[in-house]
């Protein structure tokens, strides 16, 4: 194939077109370069980051884990506790049952007194009313006595 250059020019057409892209290539690089190293200098200072992170993360959870663990031991005693609480709870409303029963069949032996206070307070009512019948008897004497007493002491010599 003959394109009309002579073959020494073509030789330094060649060598031209290498050197172009050559130089293409090493601007190509530089400018990758620029970009590509400190995008892989960001790339190292965040995973060394995230490697912390998870690191942190990591020891929270630890020191999580045992306050929950001391936590929960807590509980489960103040759970036992609770419980026996609740058994001896149970025992004394038992035993109020039982008291409250024992109320209840007195209180049923107290309905004949309340028919024996019923007649006491109807006597007492009946005392009262005598009570005072006998003190307007007591005036009356006193209004019939203390006037000739009166008239009896106007001649004593006292």
């Amino acid at each position: 194939m003959t394109s009309g250059v002579p073959p020494g020019e073509r030789a330094d057409i060649n060598t031209y077109a290498i050197d172009r892209l050559s130089q293409a290539f090493e601007s190509s690089a530089k400018r990758w370069e620029l970009i590509v190293y400190p995008s892989l200098f960001a790339f190292i200072i965040l995973a060394a980051y995230g490697f912390y992170l998870v690191f942190s993360l990591a020891k929270d959870v630890h020191y999580l884990a045992i306050s929950v663990d001391s936590n929960m031991t807590v509980l489960a005693s103040n759970m036992q506790s609770m419980s026996d609480n609740m058994a001896q709870m149970n025992a004394n409303v038992r035993a109020m049952t039982v008291s409250v029963e024992s109320i209840s069949r007195d209180v049923g032996a107290l309905d004949p007194m309340l028919a024996n206070m019923e007649s006491m307070d109807r006597s007492m009512r009946t005392m009262t009313f005598s009570t005072s019948v006998m003190r307007d008897d007591m005036a009356v004497m006193n209004r019939n006595i203390s006037r000739p007493m009166h008239f009896m002491n106007r001649f004593m010599p006292w």
